[in-house]
């Protein structure tokens, strides 16, 4: 499988989460953005199914990739809050472990790394 299908399928899921379970990432979105919880929840995994998508045209894979790294850090404070308040609220075991938050910080890293790996390899539209 090719790099950018793996990172396509990445986003794929999480897109298709936030759409399907939206009430799971309702609590993470910073309270700091205006608007409705709900709101950014829907908005960012649009963005991620749209991303995940444009990965897969082969002309428009190498913008694509950078929306995919400015994706990943924009996503960052969702990630940082939940961290911040102990874990995904109401869940159990694993899922609501403050150490599973807060390790999950810097696997931002990667993926923003990955991302612009794909991106420089792509030719230039």
């Amino acid at each position: 499988m090719r790099s950018h299908h793996a990172l396509a399928g990445v986003l794929f899921a999480a897109g298709v989460t936030h759409m399907v379970r939206p009430g799971f990432y309702d609590p993470i979105v910073p309270r700091a953005l205006p608007g409705a919880a709900r709101a950014w929840t829907y908005g960012s995994g649009l963005g991620e199914l749209g991303v995940a998508a444009a990965l897969l045209v082969p002309a428009l894979r190498r913008p694509a990739a950078l929306a995919a790294a400015v994706l990943f850090v924009a996503v960052f404070p969702a990630n940082l809050q939940m961290a911040l308040d102990g874990g995904y609220p109401d869940a159990s075991g694993i899922l609501g472990s403050p150490a599973l938050a807060w390790a999950r910080l810097p696997l931002q890293v990667p993926l923003v790394w990955w991302s612009l790996t794909l991106a420089r390899k792509e030719p230039a539209p």
